[in-house]
């Protein structure tokens, strides 16, 4: 939590979890707050999600054995460099 600048941006990255970990949400595959989709273009089942839209601030993450795993957050000026960023940080990502 120490990467995110402020107490606004804290409390939109626990929501957004909170989200990612409703069955609700799964089940009719609608992420409306964090848009929850797939990266393309990585051989990894990688997936992405809003922390805060405008911002830009994203995160990274895997199911693993039905679990969620968080792999990285991404600053809001590196949004844009998806795959970058993952190859990047390479080791992070199974």
């Amino acid at each position: 939590m120490k990467i995110l600048p402020d107490d606004e941006l804290k409390i939109a990255f626990l929501e957004a979890l909170v989200e990612l970990e409703d069955n609700e949400c799964h089940r009719t595959r609608k992420f409306p707050k964090t848009r929850l989709y797939k990266v393309k273009g990585v051989k990894q089942a990688i997936y992405r999600a809003d922390i805060d839209k405008v911002s830009g601030w994203r995160i990274h993450v895997q199911y693993i054995n039905g679990q969620i795993h968080l792999k990285d957050i991404i600053e809001g000026q590196r949004h844009d460099d998806v795959i970058e960023v993952i190859k990047s940080k390479k080791a992070r990502y199974e």
